[in-house]
């Protein structure tokens, strides 16, 4: 299938082979392989009606997005319905920075008058879950300051119009904390932050300083109301998807607009994949919820600046510029971003590490393989979508071991139709990636 109203990965994920899809970073997520199903993300116009009928499931976001899980055989008949515009397959999410109320010059805004401290607003934290016991989240009388709490890996409950997880109530936590001993705490809210990201984030934000001598650690929001989804991480590898960000989002803002408060929404997660332009279903929802209600969303960046994950040049007719990229030992897979502007046009060949090249490779829309040595790679030529002009080239390297190719790649760009000449090239972010590998030259 190459369906234009497919993005290029989803398509990509579709030619490839089970086996390939198991060892790519990127290719199966969102797929579900007992039950033959996908996880997509949708832009739609008018009603779901038909959606529905085809669908297994189906999550009505606002602004006419929706989540919707459909059979593999059933994508092409989902893309041919008038009403769908686009399909996006869901993308992993990563930790993104933590920083300091000191850095945000909050003092000075906070000794003076109006001293704004978050009254009357609410704080909503996306991230890994939240310690609720912690006293930075509680009033004097000991109880909750969390207005609500939805967590995405506890089956049973899930808030209305959603399909997965539990919420919490504001009451529910209350009684959870008038128990003596955690172990009773946790039989009525099992909700727990296992690796401290998310309570860390909510404490810089919105913590007042009750678990600290002098109240020396409180945070930006100190009197605010708190929002808290714990996002899902419904595969092994253990990292929430852009699906179930944009349905925390979703529920995040309607719940401050039923409780008739502005909220602040923090997102400290984020990946790398894309144009960088602001043009994917996720960048397109979050710029239109930023307009829905009295919200404002805050996304952190800055954990990739020193990876190396990034580079870009500038291309001059019949002048070859060659981009090296340095792979480590002992890595399982990898993939490259190539974005280009799609009216210029440009020769590609790969080297691998032991000089054995490939290329010119043929410019034409869809896949390729070809194999280097142990690595084999999966090569998509896109084409643009509604909501992207630029040409994605993407290159998956995936073993035919156990490990790929280490050693210096290097990619063979050269022109013969230059407009704009600009690109840029990517790498997953550092959290998949071995220290080290990187482009030579970012």
């Amino acid at each position: 299938m190459a369906d234009q109203k497919i993005e290029n990965l989803l398509n990509l994920a579709l030619s490839a082979s089970e086996e390939e899809r198991e060892k790519s970073l990127e290719l199966d997520v969102g797929y579900y392989p007992v039950a033959r199903t996908w996880e997509v993300i949708i832009k739609y116009s008018g009603t779901l009606g038909q959606v529905r009928e085809i669908a297994e499931s189906v999550v009505e976001l606002s602004n006419e997005f929706a989540i919707v899980t459909v059979r593999e055989d059933r994508l092409e008949a989902l893309a041919g319905i008038e009403a769908v515009e686009y399909i996006e397959k869901p993308k992993r999410l990563f930790f993104q920075v933590e920083n300091g109320r000191r850095v945000s010059c909050m003092t000075s805004v906070q000794i003076r008058p109006p001293k704004l401290y978050g009254t009357g607003v609410l704080v909503a934290i996306i991230d890994s879950g939240i310690d609720y016991a912690n006293l930075d989240f509680r009033n004097a009388d000991g109880t909750t300051r969390i207005y609500a709490l939805w967590d995405q890996t506890i089956p049973g409950n899930p808030p209305e119009g959603y399909v997965q997880g539990t919420e919490y109530t504001q009451e529910k936590i209350n009684e959870a904390l008038q128990q003596e001993n955690r172990t009773e705490r946790m039989k009525i809210v099992p909700s727990e932050d296992r690796s401290g990201h998310g309570t860390a984030v909510a404490g810089i934000a919105a913590g007042n300083g009750r678990g600290s001598k002098g109240a020396r650690y409180q945070g930006v929001a100190s009197e605010s109301g708190i929002l808290v989804v714990k996002l899902g991480t419904p595969r092994e590898e253990g990292f929430p998807r852009t699906t179930e960000l944009m349905q925390a989002i979703d529920y995040v803002v309607k719940k401050a607009q039923r409780a008739g408060r502005p909220v602040a929404i923090n997102i400290s997660f984020g990946n790398t994949y894309g144009s960088h332009e602001g043009t994917s279903l996720l960048e397109r929802y979050l710029d239109d919820m930023s307009n829905y209600w009295k919200s404002v969303i805050c996304v952190g960046s800055g954990n990739e600046g020193t990876s190396a994950g990034h580079t870009s040049g500038m291309l001059k007719e019949r002048e070859e510029q060659r981009v090296e990229l340095g792979v480590q030992q002992r890595e399982p897979a990898l993939n490259v971003q190539l974005w280009k502007s799609y009216v210029d046009e440009v020769d590609i060949s790969v080297i691998g590490p032991s000089g054995v090249r490939v290329g010119p490779i043929s410019e034409r829309l869809g896949t390729q393989r070809f194999r280097i040595g142990g690595t084999e790679i999966l090569l998509y030529y896109g084409k643009p979508s509604p909501y992207q002009t630029n040409q994605e080239i993407y290159f998956d390297f995936i073993p035919t071991g156990s490990y790929i190719d280490s050693g210096v790649w290097q990619f063979v760009l050269t022109p013969r139709k230059v407009v704009t000449g600009i690109y840029q090239m990517w790498l997953p972010s550092q959290g998949v990636l071995n220290q080290g590998t990187a482009f030579l030259n970012p």
